[in-house]
C-alpha cells in the first residue's frame, strides 16, 4: 500500500480522475448489449479523459528524473502504441482504408492540433516561452521526409495507374519501409546519444510538486496504456455507428474523431506541460509521436501485412490525405523554428487544422 500511496492520493485529489469508474461500467455494457454503439461511444469517450489524465502524471514524473527529451519519446511511444494496436486490428481484417485514415489523421492531429493546443494554452499562462529549436527542426525534418515517401508512390499510381504495374507500387512501398525506418533508428541514435548535447531541454522554473516514485511512475504508464488500449478498441468498434447517429462523416470519424480520441493521453501530457512551461517536453510528444507514427509505425504495418494482413499493404494515400500532411508539415516546421513561442502562434496552428476539420466534415461520404 505504502508503494501506491502517491497514486491513491492523487486519485483522491483530483475529480477528474473519478471518472476511472467509467471504465468498468464500459466494459459491463459492452459484454451485456454490444449493440448499444451510440452509448459505448460517449462511455468511451468518458473513460479515455481520466486514463489521459494519469497517464499524464505518470508521464511528467518519468521526464524529472530522465529529461524532457527521453520523457516526450516515451510518452510517444507508449502513446502511439495505442494506435498501433488500432491499425493491427483493421490490418488483420483487411480494413486498409481504416489503417491509412487512422495514419494521416494521426499525423496531422498531432502536427496541428496537439502541437497548437500546447502552444496556445502554455502561451495563455506565459508570456512568451522557449524551448530547444534545434529538437524541433529534427522532429520536422523527419517528418517532411516521410510526407515525401509517402507522396511519390501516391504520384506515381495517380499520375498513369494504368502504366504503373501492382508489383511496382508494392515493391517500392517496401523498399520505402525500410528505408523510413532505418532513418528514424539513425535519428534516435543522432539526438540521443552522439549529439545529444544539442538536444537539452531549455531550463525552465522549478516545478514544486512532488513527482512519483520512478517505479511507481513506469507501472503506471504500462498499465494505463493497456487500459487506454482496451478502451480506444471499443471506442473504435463503436464510432462508425455512432458517427452515423451524429451525423459525421467517415472521412471527418477517421482523421479527426479517432485521431483525437486515439491521442488524448498523449494530448494530455504536452498540455499540461506546456502550462507547467515545459515547452521543450510538449513539443517533444506532439513532433515526436507524428515522426514516430510516420516513420515507424506505418513502415511497419506495410511489412506486417505480409504476414498478417489478407495482402500486402502499400504507402499509396489519396491525394487530400498527403496534402493535409505536406501542409501540416510544413506548418509545423515554420512556426518551430525560432525557438519562441506566444499564444497566437498555437492559435495560428488551430486555425490551419480547423480549416481541415470542417472541410472533412462537409465532404460528401463518396469523395476522398
Amino acid at each position: 500500500m505504502e508503494a501506491i500511496r502517491p497514486l491513491l492520493q492523487e486519485i483522491r485529489g483530483n475529480r477528474l480522475l473519478w471518472l476511472l469508474a467509467v471504465v468498468p461500467v464500459l466494459f459491463a455494457v459492452k459484454a451485456a448489449k454490444p449493440e448499444a454503439h451510440a452509448f459505448l461511444f460517449v462511455l468511451s469517450v468518458l473513460a479515455i479523459v481520466p486514463l489521459a489524465a494519469l497517464l499524464s502524471h505518470a508521464t511528467e514524473s518519468v521526464a524529472t528524473k530522465t529529461g524532457d527529451a527521453v520523457g516526450g519519446l516515451l510518452n510517444a511511444t507508449l502513446g502511439n502504441l495505442t494506435e498501433l494496436i488500432i491499425a493491427l486490428t483493421a490490418l488483420y481484417a483487411g480494413q486498409y482504408v481504416l489503417v491509412k485514415a487512422s495514419i494521416a489523421g494521426a499525423i496531422v492531429t498531432n502536427t496541428l492540433f496537439m502541437l497548437g493546443a500546447s502552444l496556445l494554452l502554455g502561451g495563455l499562462k506565459h508570456h512568451t516561452q522557449e524551448y530547444n529549436r534545434n529538437s524541433a527542426r529534427l522532429q520536422a525534418g523527419l517528418l517532411f521526409l516521410a510526407t515525401i515517401a509517402l507522396l511519390v508512390p501516391s504520384m506515381l499510381v495517380e499520375t498513369d495507374s494504368r502504366s504503373v504495374p501492382h508489383v511496382f507500387s508494392q515493391t517500392l512501398s517496401l523498399g520505402l519501409s525500410a528505408l523510413l525506418i532505418g532513418t528514424y533508428a539513425l535519428g534516435m541514435l543522432f539526438s540521443l546519444r552522439t549529439h545529444r548535447e544539442f538536444f537539452g531541454a531549455v531550463s525552465h522554473a522549478a516545478d514544486h510538486e512532488a513527482p512519483w516514485p520512478v517505479g511507481l511512475a513506469l507501472v503506471t504508464l504500462a498499465g494505463v496504456t493497456v487500459m487506454v488500449a482496451l478502451v480506444s478498441h471499443v471506442f473504435v468498434e463503436s464510432v462508425q455507428h455512432a458517427a452515423q447517429a451524429f451525423g459525421m462523416t467517415p472521412a471527418f470519424v477517421g482523421f479527426i474523431v479517432v485521431a483525437l480520441v486515439g491521442g488524448a493521453a498523449e494530448m494530455a501530457s504536452a498540455f499540461s506541460a506546456a502550462r507547467k512551461n515545459r515547452l521543450d517536453l510538449s513539443v517533444g510528444i506532439a513532433l515526436g509521436s507524428a515522426s514516430q507514427i510516420a516513420l515507424f509505425v506505418a513502415p511497419v504495418l506495410v511489412l506486417l501485412s505480409y504476414v498478417i494482413g489478407p495482402e500486402p499493404m502499400n504507402l499509396q494515400f489519396w491525394p487530400g490525405a498527403i496534402a493535409m500532411m505536406l501542409v501540416a508539415t510544413m506548418t509545423a516546421s515554420l512556426v518551430t523554428n525560432s525557438g519562441r513561442s506566444a499564444w497566437f502562434i498555437g492559435m495560428l496552428l488551430l486555425d490551419v487544422y480547423l480549416v481541415f476539420a470542417m472541410t472533412l466534415y462537409l465532404l460528401p461520404s463518396q469523395v476522398k
